[in-house]
């Protein structure tokens, strides 16, 4: 063990950017971060999912922790000192610098306003993603904001996918007609993504950029789909992108739908399900806040509705909050109303929450529930070849 003991050097880490490395000013070996310090770092769907390799460790460093299956900063962090010495070879003080760096990395840090404004000025992304509904867009101050969670809800069919496979054809388009220029993570939950729509959608609503089959093609390969059919497989899927996004050049991240494998895995009626159903919706709510926060790019979640029961029955329904009942259909006291699916955990999750509803046969509206940005407004549309289409608006 002494033989293959080093101590840390400055070619364990990488000289980019990276966080600042903790030393604390001691004169032999000082304390390694608390228990309690390390598990809330480490808690699931933190700040404790970021990659090892992402914070400023070497690769060497990186690759010899991986054939431990040590990957992220909670795997790190949940091992002791002496676990950590024997899988890199580092002395005691190595592996106490190590801790610091890990954790310093991975633990929230404060910022002012000033500071986030200048870093998003600085990174010159874009705040918005258009929808290309320009009334919708006007209201939302630029579109589906970056940065954020934004949610679609409504009963079936009345055009929630059809709305996500759209705004995968914007995130690729050139920045000079609106898009972001970047790959998309489509995360189906119900098998209900059409290659065969996305081809019809992009023809129909761009003719003239998409004149060749070449472009066709192009769009489509940055499309990346993927079908998880259960909580366990959509939240390893969530936890495991940010490498993608970050090689893939990935712009926006679709689930369609949050709800689907939630309301079939945990029935709310049974004791105990409603605890666990909360902790995995904060879990994966945590999870693609940070993806949205830390990479600038918009999620889209689509959600399903829900019956709300008054009364003594409300307790075993899946309710939202007060404010939400309202949204999507009113109902009379002592009866039942409509509602956005999930629970008031996920309601207040979502920065933005919008309800697509039907208004006949043919018409149906989009509502502004929940914004930061915008005032409660109603938009009608239809659905045509192009995909969702604002009544009175000419065709992009």
């Amino acid at each position: 063990m002494a033989g293959s003991e080093r101590s840390l050097t400055s070619a364990d880490w990488d000289t980019g950017p990276a966080p600042k490395v903790y030393l604390p000013p001691s004169l032999g070996y000082p304390l390694v971060p608390r228990v309690a310090e390390v598990l809330f770092l480490a808690a699931p769907g933190g700040m404790g999912s970021k990659k090892l390799r992402r914070v400023g460790l070497s690769q060497e460093l990186c690759d010899r922790l991986n054939r431990h299956q040590i990957v992220t900063c909670q795997d790190f962090l949940c091992l002791s000192p002496l676990e950590l010495m024997k899988m890199t070879g580092l002395s005691y003080q190595g592996v106490h610098e190590l801790l610091c760096l890990v954790s310093r990395a991975c633990a929230p840090q404060m910022q002012t306003a000033y500071e986030i404004k200048t870093q998003r000025c600085a990174a010159h992304s874009s705040a918005f993603l258009s929808t290309t509904l320009s009334a919708l867009d006007e209201a939302l101050h630029g579109g589906v904001a970056c940065g954020s969670l934004t949610e679609i809800t409504g009963p079936p069919g009345c055009g929630k996918t059809q709305f996500c496979i759209m705004m995968s054809i914007l995130a690729t388009l050139p920045t000079n007609m609106g898009g972001l220029e970047g790959a998309v993570v489509y995360i189906d939950t119900e098998s209900a993504f059409s290659a065969e729509r996305l081809v019809e959608i992009a023809e129909s609503r761009f003719p003239r950029y998409f004149d060749t089959e070449e472009k066709l093609l192009l769009t489509s390969s940055k499309v990346h789909l993927y079908r998880e059919l259960s909580c366990d497989e959509v939240l390893q899927r969530i936890e495991s992108l940010e490498e993608e996004i970050i090689s893939k050049g990935v712009k926006l991240v679709i689930i369609d739908s949050v709800a689907s494998v939630v309301r079939k895995e945990f029935d709310t009626q049974l004791q105990g399900n409603v605890r666990e159903r909360n902790k995995f919706l904060a879990r994966e709510a945590a999870s693609l806040k940070y993806l949205a926060e830390e990479f600038s790019i918009p999620v889209i979640l689509t959600n399903q509705i829900t019956t709300h029961l008054s009364g003594a029955l409300a307790s075993q329904a899946d309710l939202v909050s007060p404010a939400d009942d309202l949204s999507l259909s009113e109902g009379t006291s002592g009866s039942s109303c409509l509602t956005a699916a999930l629970g008031n955990t996920w309601s207040h999750s979502v920065n933005t929450r919008l309800i697509l509803q039907y208004l006949g046969s043919e018409r149906r509206q989009i509502l502004i529930a929940k914004s930061p940005l915008a005032p409660f407004t109603a938009f009608v549309y239809t659905i045509e070849k192009e995909g969702l289409v604002l009544q009175d608006q000419q065709r992009p």
